[in-house]
């Protein structure tokens, strides 16, 4: 079984995913993309990242959602369309599971594919479409996943862009006596199998995204896209302390009540505009060598 998000906190989590991720390698994707690119998006959830691409292709495009929810996939199709009436722009459906967008610098379609990506690239279009990007995914995934993805994206030339993979760098402010405690049950949960044949990567993910496709002659760039948390993000840095809290708990089941106590504190913190969190991201996206 795959993790599995909850569409509130791809919502709470949304504002802060833009704020971090690379405005540069965004606009060197755009660059690479044909006139009208179709962009496959691996775990796509309620669709934030095209929300944010979209401005940075500022072109006709067209996207594939890809995701094994379809109660996400509805509601990214329910939060695109409000979000480009809220913007004033047309929003029309020329099928049942079409959307278009009409932006002022053209039109993004947008469909979806329901989809197990355990079995990933078999069951995918790759052959379709322009570019593979995704976000928060590829420290879930294992590293034979990521070397059958190089390897499908390599066969048909394509761009692969993965933003916000965690570099295992994480910083609640102010300090508490077992953030230690918590970070470590943190990281060994980080490696769990999450579903996709093996151990997750982990802070090891861009690492083995940049040797899978170095190895088909890509070029790989990467920048860092930390998350900052300040203390009016309350919300964020509550769910952060908890999930961390949560995780931790998994592993070191001999200190719960010292896990347990640090949760409590942090909520409290937060609650009182007390807590900060930064947790640490790298970018990285990888072009096919130039033909010739």
């Amino acid at each position: 079984m795959t993790e599995t998000f909850d569409g509130d906190w791809l919502d709470l989590r949304e504002p802060h995913d833009s704020a971090a991720r690379s405005v540069a390698l965004a606009q060197q994707l755009a660059a690479a993309l044909p006139a009208r690119p179709r962009i496959l998006d691996l775990g796509a959830g309620t669709g934030s990242l095209l929300r944010w691409m979209g401005h940075f292709i500022g072109r006709a495009q067209a996207w594939t959602l890809v995701d094994a929810d379809p109660e996400l996939v509805g509601r990214a199709f329910e939060t695109i369309a409000g979000r480009a009436l809220e913007a004033d722009w047309t929003v029309t459906w020329p099928g049942r599971k079409t959307l278009l967008v009409h932006s002022p610098q053209g039109a993004w379609r947008v469909e979806a594919l329901v989809a197990d990506l355990r079995e990933a690239p078999d069951n995918l279009p790759l052959g379709q479409v322009d570019a593979v990007v995704n976000t928060a995914l590829c420290d879930l995934v294992s590293a034979a996943w990521v070397q059958r993805v190089a390897a499908g994206c390599a066969e048909h030339r394509l761009p692969f862009y993965a933003a916000l993979n965690v570099t295992g760098r994480e910083r609640f402010m102010p300090s508490h006596p077992a953030d230690a405690l918590v970070a470590r049950g943190f990281a060994r949960d980080q490696l769990r199998d999450k579903g996709f044949g093996g151990t997750a990567l982990g802070a090891r993910a861009p690492a083995v995204i940049a040797e899978a496709f170095a190895a088909h002659g890509y070029s790989v760039h990467r920048a860092p896209s930390d998350w900052v948390i300040t203390r009016r993000d309350a919300a964020m840095a509550a769910e952060i302390a908890d999930g961390h809290a949560r995780a931790a708990m998994a592993h070191e089941r001999r200190d719960r009540r010292k896990l347990l106590d640090w949760m409590v504190d942090r909520r409290a913190q937060a609650g009182l505009l007390r807590l900060s969190v930064r947790v640490g991201h790298t970018d990285i996206l990888c072009l096919p060598p130039e033909k010739g």
